[in-house]
């Protein structure tokens, strides 16, 4: 086998290793990344929800007291108002979502249903877990969920929520006696939740670990024909070329003609041994003639 063949093989060996290596950590790092996006993008959709539930405890729920004493309004209520104002983002945008997933909700529509109901119980059987997240598959790919749990620490929610005689009479009326009623305070009732898709972040994940692999590939290709180009110039070609001559001196040939030893590298040192044996050949011959 030939030497550049050898060098070759191990190259591509080398490259191979080199790249699967670079490939592995890259992706995970890359995917890493797109998660830890993902993260931040369902953090503030949260702190966006929060923020509404503030906006409206505090400042358009007592604007409301003398209206409910006639219709209950539920723009009244911060979770309410917090579900509509994060309903128009998934009016544009569907695939993002946010839940006050409850398991004895006032609305029927904020009643927990299948996964939602684990993350609820998750909270209410760790009081000190304060966030929890996860990734779950969707007819449009992958979601990563983000949820925190909705605890009663506010005692004007049992107005409400505490029993159907102490309830208000519109609120009643609007939904029934049936559910939304026993609550306790400090009770884990439900869980904030947002999902938000994953499929652009891993896309441009992917995307970004193509680049950073053709351009790793395009730098070994680069580099292996740099160092093709110098193993010939520089051993192949003159290490061929004494070899050549060599063969022809031990064939007799005498008037070959001498080999170039310049430079003090192993090539040069090697030609400059090969003319003092070439000499000593030389010598020996012409006395066995005499």
């Amino acid at each position: 086998m030939k030497l550049l063949v050898k060098f070759n093989l191990l190259f591509v060996a080398v490259m191979v290793l080199g790249l699967g290596v670079s490939g592995s950590i890259s992706r995970s790092l890359l995917q890493d990344h797109a998660r830890e996006e993902v993260l931040n993008n369902a953090r503030l959709l949260m702190e966006k929800a929060l923020a509404v539930r503030k906006y409206t405890s505090t400042q358009i729920t007592s604007l409301l007291q003398t209206q409910m004493k006639y219709e209950f309004l539920p723009q009244s209520v911060p979770s309410y108002s917090a579900t509509e104002v994060l309903s128009s983002l998934q009016a544009k945008y569907p695939e993002f979502g946010y839940k006050e997933a409850t398991l004895n909700p006032t609305n029927p529509r904020d009643r927990a249903t299948g996964w939602e109901v684990d993350v609820v119980s998750q909270f209410r059987s760790n009081a000190e877990l304060r966030e929890a997240s996860g990734v779950r598959d969707t007819p449009t790919g992958p979601s990563l969920w983000i949820a925190r749990p909705l605890r009663i620490t506010d005692g004007a929610c049992l107005q409400c929520h505490s029993s159907v005689e102490a309830a208000p009479r519109t609120l009643v009326e609007r939904y029934g006696p049936a559910n939304g009623f026993g609550w306790q305070l400090n009770e884990v009732v439900g869980a904030q939740v947002i999902s938000v898709p994953m499929s652009l972040p891993l896309e441009r994940a992917d995307r970004s670990f193509r680049v950073f692999m053709a351009s790793q590939i395009g730098v070994f290709v680069a580099l292996g024909i740099v160092l093709n180009l110098m193993v010939w110039l520089l051993i192949v070609r003159p290490v061929t070329r004494l070899s050549t001559l060599a063969d022809r001196v031990s064939q007799g040939e005498l008037e070959a003609p001498e080999f170039p030893a310049g430079g003090k590298d192993e090539i040069g040192v090697l030609s400059q041994s090969f003319q003092r044996m070439r000499a000593s050949v030389v010598q020996a011959m012409k006395m066995l003639e005499s």
